[in-house]
């Protein structure tokens, strides 16, 4: 097995890799949402995260289709310890009465994560299906997004369970005519490339085994992107804008960083066998003992 090191390392090219998971779509014309439209992301804290936060999968999916001339309206729909059930109950006034032309679906994480607070798999079918239904008959186009990993483990128990409810995802997507990103494979394939999943070591593309870091928000983006019909060279494109959004990562409460310099922390605490707030309080604490003894000395010197 690969170090820790090396397998991170790994990591930080694998959104790249990704693209190669689902077929690339090559003309205009197969774009699922257009220049001007309304995109409604419906989903749990993922989604929810993902739309207040820069480097959020949602705000990169906004950037990369204004990065390709599609400037598209957002609509966020995401929040916190939703199920399916909670979804389901809301679609109406948080997605429908907005008038969206598309809506990506997110669910599933909580329906199984949550275990008897959860959904199990039949009514969590019902719920999904009744979603979509409803969204189509207002005439929105559905992009449907598997759920992904729950801990980065594949082999545990709740990432078994979230098999079946995938499975359906993709059953369900084919039937109602839906696009369909499988971040759950994205997401296994990076862990793969970083050496199979090991939940002893430092998350690799979640900042607690289940929500995003900078990372696995650009994998999740990235899927969604070739499911609403953008290309390897699109979606190559909006990755290098990404790399230099203003305070697109929150380092902790002290400040922002863009993903460039998440990137590059990330690595040499990567190389330092790490988390990366631990490198960043050393940081910190270095520069404030700079500037303390830079501004005392230039005190000093006026008296």
């Amino acid at each position: 097995m690969l170090s820790f090191a090396r397998r991170t390392i790994v990591a930080a090219s694998v959104f790249a890799l990704s693209a190669s998971i689902a077929p690339a779509q090559t003309t205009r014309q197969s774009l699922v949402v257009n220049d001007g439209q309304k995109l409604a992301f419906l989903g749990d804290s993922i989604t929810q995260f993902g739309m207040e936060t820069q480097s959020g999968y949602c705000r990169l999916v906004i950037s990369a289709l204004q990065a390709n001339g599609l400037k598209v309206q957002p609509i966020g729909a995401g929040i916190s310890g939703n199920t399916s059930r909670e979804m389901i109950a809301r679609v109406d006034r948080d997605v429908i009465s907005k008038k969206p032309n598309v809506m990506t679906l997110s669910c599933g994480v909580n329906d199984v994560w949550h275990g008897k607070s959860g959904v199990e798999l039949e009514p969590y079918k019902k719920n999904i299906t009744d979603i979509i239904d409803k969204a189509q008959a207002a005439g929105i186009k559905v992009v449907v997004l598997a759920s992904t990993m729950i801990r980065e483990d594949a082999g545990n128990d709740n990432n078994k369970k979230l098999i079946e409810y995938n499975n359906f995802l993709r059953d369900i997507a084919k039937e109602k005519g839906c696009p369909f990103a499988d971040l759950n494979a994205d997401m296994q394939a990076a862990v793969k490339a970083n050496g199979g999943g090991d939940s002893k070591h430092f998350p690799v593309l979640t900042v607690d085994g289940v929500h995003m870091n900078p990372l696995g928000n650009r994998i999740m983006a990235s899927g969604v992107l070739r499911a609403l019909g953008l290309n390897d060279e699109q979606i190559a494109k909006a990755e290098q804008t990404w790399l230099d959004i203003p305070a697109a990562c929150k380092a902790d409460a002290r400040g922002m960083l863009t993903i460039r310099q998440w990137d590059q922390l990330n690595a040499v605490a990567v190389k330092q066998n790490r988390p990366i707030n631990e490198l960043l309080n050393e940081v910190y604490s270095k520069a404030i003992e700079t500037y303390l003894a830079s501004s005392t000395a230039q005190s000093n010197a006026s008296n």
